[in-house]
């Protein structure tokens, strides 16, 4: 089930979700980062017996996300694929083939390595660096810039939280500052980073049916 939180971030209505996506209410964007779609090919490659149903139960929840939302623009801050040409793509351009409509925006990550000629065949408008829709700037990899507000992913973050038995439980979060938000991976075949962001930030925890503020270090 989709839980929201809202946030006014730079005077704009944020809805935030259980589901890894932002939606952006002005601009009907639904954001997201990190799907690395491939990813379960690759170390099906390697040997390593990682099912193509991860990558299908991600692509059901992001059409559920894009109705619910009633969304017009699915804008990506880097890493859509996972690595180069292999079966899963497939199963992403089944996916893609059932939204002619749909825009679909992508800020290059690290993992984009797809030929020019597939992005332009599943009509995928693709950003080498950032792109700016003020008041906001999407890129993929982390920018703390005090002259503008920047929307990212890469890190998948995540934070620890002790319990009552000390067991240590760690969810993924959205983390924001003043200047900065950085999305949690969409895919659920990622790690969480606990580490990299030590201090300045507060975050929006979530898990299956919940979704809250949390303000504590990691």
């Amino acid at each position: 089930m989709i839980k929201i939180l809202e946030k006014t971030i730079q005077h704009e209505k944020l809805i935030f979700t259980n589901q890894k996506a932002v939606y952006w209410e002005r601009e009907k964007t639904l954001i997201i980062s990190d799907l690395h779609v491939g990813k379960s090919a690759h170390f099906r490659k390697s040997g390593i017996a990682i099912s193509s149903q991860v990558l299908h139960d991600d692509l059901e929840i992001l059409e559920n996300l894009i109705s619910f939302f009633e969304v017009n623009h699915v804008l990506i801050v880097g890493d859509l694929f996972h690595a180069g040409h292999n079966s899963d793509l497939e199963i992403f351009c089944d996916w893609r083939n059932r939204f002619p409509d749909l825009k679909i925006t992508l800020i290059k990550g690290n993992h984009d390595r797809i030929s020019p000629k597939f992005y332009e065949e599943y009509c995928i408008d693709v950003v080498e660096k950032s792109l700016q829709i003020p008041p906001f700037t999407f890129v993929h990899e982390p920018e703390n810039n005090t002259d503008a507000f920047s929307i990212s992913g890469h890190i998948h973050p995540g934070v620890i939280f002790q319990g009552k038995a000390r067991q240590r439980i760690k969810l993924p979060c959205f983390a924001f500052s003043e200047n900065q938000l950085i999305l949690p991976a969409f895919s659920k075949f990622t790690g969480l980073d606990t580490r990299t962001l030590n201090g300045g930030f507060n975050h929006i925890a979530f898990s299956e049916g919940i979704i809250f503020d949390y303000e504590g270090k990691k």
